[in-house]
C-alpha cells in the first residue's frame, strides 16, 4: 500500500521583517534550513513494508518560489502518485498549512486516510478536528503510525489503535493509552533514510560555501523549563539520550552532509556522552562541521569540553540568552544569568566558535527597555543576534498565564515574529525598533 508524507508550507508573516529598514533585513531569520527528521522517522516506521512518496512543500517553494499554490502542489501530488495514506507534520504556525493539505488530500481523494502529527498534534490534537482529518497522532508516534497504516490496510478502524485520536462521527476521539512509553531514542530508534530527500538536498543550505546541512538528534525534550517553551510539554518532561555507538552509526552514513546540526533542544547535557562522542570521531577520522544549540550555563561549566569539540569540528553554536536581566531570565524559568552570559561568550569566541545569541523581546517593552537592550548587545557581540517576540506558544505555561490576554489567535502568527499580546508601545513601533536590534552583532554572516 502507498502511504504518502507531507510537509507543510511555512508560515507566511513576519511582522519583525514587514516593519524593518533595508539596512536590517538582510539580517532578519526568514526560515529554518534543513530535513524533516519527523517525517523521515515515521517514514522509517512503515518501511519497507508500504511503498512511500514524500512531498516536502517547503523544498518545493525554496526550488521554486514561482511554484504553484501549496493546494495545488498537493492535489497535483494526490491525483499522480495515489496514496491510500497520507500524513502530515506540524508546529504550531504551520499547524493551518497542514490543514489545508490535507484537505486538498481529501478533495482529490475522498476514501484517502488523513493523519497529523507533530509538536501541534501533541500539545492541542483538537485543534484538527476538522471533516478532512482522520486521525490525529501525538507524543513520539512513529509506532502509532505504522500501527494506522496496518490497521487500515486490514480493513480495520484506526481507533482501535490506542494512544491516538481518531475520528468518530463529527469528532475527534482518544482511543486510550498505549500499552508502553515508545523509546525513540533507544529500543524504538528507526535508523533515516535521507534519500527520500533527494530532489530537495540542495535546498538545506545555510551558508552555500559550507554545503548541505542535515539534521540529527542525540536527544530528544529537555530537562529545563523555560516558560515559553513548548519541547518540554511536548515531551511530557522527559529527556531521552541515544547512544554513542548510535550517532556515530548514523553519523557514518551521511557521507554527503559536510554540515550536521545537532536537533536537539540542548546538545550539552550529557557532558560525557559528547567527550565520548568525539574521541570516537577522531579516532575514526569522521571529519564534519557541527552546529549545536547549547544552553549558557552548561557552556560555563565545562570549558575545557568547549574546547575539545572546537578542536573536532564544532563551528556553530546557537544559545538562548532570552534576556540581560536577571529578574527576566528568573520569570522565563532559565537557569542562567547574565553574567554567565557573558562568560559563555568569552568562552566560545576564544576557541573560534561562530556564536549566535538569541534574545526574546516582551511586548511590554518602551524606549528604555529597547535603548538598555540594545546597550548590552553591543557590549557583549556575537557572530550573529538575533530577536524575536516573547510569544505564550499553545501548550506552554506562559501560554496558560496568558491565555485571557492574548488579542491574535491566528495560529500562522505563533513563529515568534509576531506579537500576539498587548504592546506598551504602538504595535507599528515596537516591531520597526525589535527590527533594528538586529543590526547588533559581530560580523556578517548569516547563521
Amino acid at each position: 500500500m502507498k502511504v504518502g508524507l507531507i510537509n507543510p508550507p511555512r508560515s507566511p508573516h513576519n511582522a519583525i521583517l514587514e516593519h524593518a529598514s533595508e539596512a536590517a533585513r538582510p539580517f532578519i531569520h526568514r526560515k529554518l534550513v534543513g530535513p524533516p527528521l519527523g517525517l523521515l522517522t515515521v517514514a522509517a516506521a512503515v518501511a519497507p513494508r508500504h511503498a512511500l512518496t514524500l512531498l516536502e512543500l517547503k523544498g518545493e517553494l525554496d526550488l521554486d518560489p514561482g511554484a504553484p499554490p501549496p493546494d495545488e502542489l498537493v492535489r497535483a501530488w494526490v491525483a499522480r502518485e495515489q496514496p491510500r495514506v497520507v500524513g502530515v507534520t506540524a508546529i504550531t504556525s504551520e499547524a493551518r498549512g497542514a490543514l489545508a493539505a490535507l484537505a486538498a488530500v481529501k478533495a482529490v481523494d475522498p476514501r484517502a486516510l488523513t493523519v497529523v502529527g507533530g509538536l501541534h498534534a501533541s500539545l492541542c490534537p483538537l485543534d484538527f478536528e476538522q471533516p478532512w482529518v482522520d486521525v490525529v497522532v501525538p507524543g513520539h508516534g512513529a509506532q502509532a503510525f505504522r500501527a494506522v497504516v496496518e490497521a487500515f490496510e486490514r480493513g480495520r478502524a484506526p481507533g482501535e489503535v490506542p494512544g491516538i485520536w481518531a475520528r468518530s462521527g463529527e469528532r475527534l476521539r482518544f482511543t486510550g493509552p498505549a500499552a508502553r512509553e515508545p523509546e525513540p531514542a533507544g529500543r524504538d530508534f528507526l535508523p533515516l533514510d535521507r534519500r527520500l530527500l533527494e530532489r530537495w538536498r540542495s535546498t538545506y543550505l545555510v551558508r552555500p560555501q559550507d554545503g548541505p546541512i542535515t539534521y540529527l538528534f542525540t536527544s530528544l525534550g529537555c530537562p529545563g523549563r523555560c516558560t515559553f517553551c513548548s519541547i518540554w510539554p511536548q515531551h511530557e518532561g522527559r529527556y531521552l539520550q541515544r547512544s554513542v555507538d548510535s550517532v556515530l552509526a548514523e553519523l557514518r552514513e551521511l557521507q554527503d552532509y559536510p554540515v550536521v546540526r545537532f536537533a536537539d533542544a540542548s546538545s550539552l547535557v550529557d557532558p560525557a556522552f559528547l567527550e565520548a562522542l568525539f574521541e570516537r570521531l577522531a579516532a575514526e577520522g569522521l571529519q564534519k562541521l557541527f552546529v549545536m544549540d547549547m544552553r549558557v550555563d552548561s557552556a560555563v561549566e565545562n570549558p575545557r569540553l568547549i574546547e575539545r569539540l572546537a578542536r573536532g569540528g564544532l563551528r556553530v553554536v546557537i544559545c538562548g540568552f532570552e534576556s540581560f536581566r536577571d529578574a527576566e531570565l528568573q520569570a522565563y524559568g532559565k537557569a542562567a544569568r547574565s553574567a554567565q552570559i557573558a562568560e559563555a561568550i568569552r568562552i566560545f569566541h576564544e576557541n573560534g566558535i561562530m556564536l549566535r545569541g538569541n534574545y526574546v523581546v516582551p511586548p511590554d517593552y518602551g524606549p528604555e527597555d529597547f535603548a538598555a537592550l540594545a546597550d548590552w548587545a553591543a557590549s557583549h557581540r556575537v557572530a550573529y543576534a538575533g530577536y524575536t517576540v516573547l510569544t505564550p506558544m499553545p501548550g506552554t505555561p506562559l501560554h496558560a498565564a496568558e491565555r485571557d490576554r492574548i488579542v491574535d489567535h491566528d495560529l500562522e502568527r505563533y513563529n515568534f515574529f509576531n506579537c500576539v499580546l498587548p504592546t506598551r508601545l504602538e504595535l507599528p513601533e515596537f516591531y520597526r525598533r525589535v527590527a533594528d536590534l538586529w543590526l547588533i552583532k559581530q560580523g556578517r554572516d548569516v547563521i
